[in-house]
């Protein structure tokens, strides 16, 4: 029984991962509530501030955003960016919706979630970050769980608002497993892994990005886990997206679309030069709590499995397919038990993104 059910993840947490990530120049980090960037060069032109939350805190893979503040490619578009960190997908979304962001990133079906249920306060995804979702169930390899189906009866555990978890009825649903059978235990972030270790829990819903970089600094490497990508059972889902209100994209489309350019540069800056673009994120933290290890296998695992695919090598990066998008967001439909499917015209808006050939790879 394999350990690990895709392939690439293998490649991002072994030592040989320095063949994309080589070593950073030291820097001094923290984990900043909320940071506003300007670039000097931009310094006589008037920029307009947008507000922007994370899903989760300040990590490496947020070296797309990273890398187009400090390169200025947010100040050559007339914005100034402050972002803070997130608490989840659900709680980010919830917070786009409500005005206290104007741009944000979550989990593209926590947004679909979200719709069904708030018709009067649409969102919209306008970029997808991750082409592949990172939403994934652990387990330890000693609990005898080497597969889905052995989840069943097991506790669970992971933050009330985790995109994973929010998403468990379709997974269980693509995977014959029976949802209610298992017990959800809340859990603080923080201590997810070291609680799930000690056995407190029979498993954990998570982002593989999230939780493998510190189960292996715990000595769980992926020889001691058993990890089940949602990817690789089924549910071939889109991961975080860029998503706004519908209403403020339609009173701010050069906006939105001027955010989404330089986002994308990033991105792609991320993918050609990672290690530029990992002490870019370094740089926004400022007290020398960011764990540089991790934080470099995290980003591996981004750039292995998450951020690139044979349809962004064809598409370019930011789109959706639409076939694709559409099968989704029938699986999600049934699993939330969706009175109706959305289309994908109701998900996701493409007009914002640059012509394909600016977001090549």
């Amino acid at each position: 029984m394999p350990k690990i059910w895709t392939k690439f993840i293998a490649l991002a947490l072994v030592a040989g991962s320095a063949v994309y990530l080589g070593s950073c120049a030291t820097q001094t980090t923290s984990q900043p509530s909320a940071t506003a960037q300007t670039a000097v060069n931009n310094t006589n032109r008037e920029l307009r501030e947008v507000s922007f939350t994370l899903s989760w805190l300040l990590q490496a893979v947020d070296a797309p955003l990273a890398t187009a503040i400090q390169k200025g490619y947010f100040a050559e578009e007339g914005i100034a960016v402050k972002f803070e960190r997130g608490y989840g997908s659900a709680d980010s979304i919830n917070k786009i919706a409500s005005g206290v962001y104007d741009i944000g990133e979550g989990d593209l079906y926590s947004m679909v979630e979200f719709n069904q249920k708030n018709p009067n306060d649409k969102l919209v995804a306008v970029a997808i970050k991750f082409n592949r979702s990172p939403a994934a169930i652990v387990a330890l390899d000693n609990t005898g769980i080497a597969s889905p189906k052995q989840l069943e009866g097991k506790r669970l555990a992971a933050p009330a608002g985790d995109a994973a978890r929010r998403l468990w009825p379709i997974f269980a649903k693509a995977t014959g497993v029976n949802a209610d059978s298992v017990t959800w235990n809340n859990v603080e972030p923080k201590l997810r892994e070291a609680l799930f270790i000690k056995g407190e829990f029979d498993a954990i819903s998570c982002y593989i990005s999230s939780s493998l970089p510190p189960l292996k600094k715990l000595g769980y490497g992926l020889d001691r886990l058993n990890t089940f990508l949602y990817a690789d059972h089924g549910l071939d889902l889109y991961g975080n997206a860029l998503i706004v209100r519908e209403s403020f994209a339609q009173q701010n489309p050069e906006l939105v679309r001027a955010f989404v350019s330089a986002y994308l540069r990033g991105l792609q800056d991320t993918i050609r030069n990672p290690d530029e673009s990992l002490a870019a994120v370094l740089q926004l933290s400022q007290d020398g709590l960011m764990d540089q290890a991790q934080e470099r296998d995290r980003l591996q695992i981004a750039l292995d499995s998450l951020y690139v695919s044979p349809e962004v090598e064809q598409n370019g990066l930011g789109g959706v397919d639409r076939a694709r998008l559409q099968k989704t967001l029938e699986q999600v439909a049934e699993g939330f038990g969706f009175a109706e499917v959305p289309t994908p015209e109701d998900v996701f808006n493409g007009s914002f993104l640059p012509p394909k050939e600016q977001r090549t790879i």
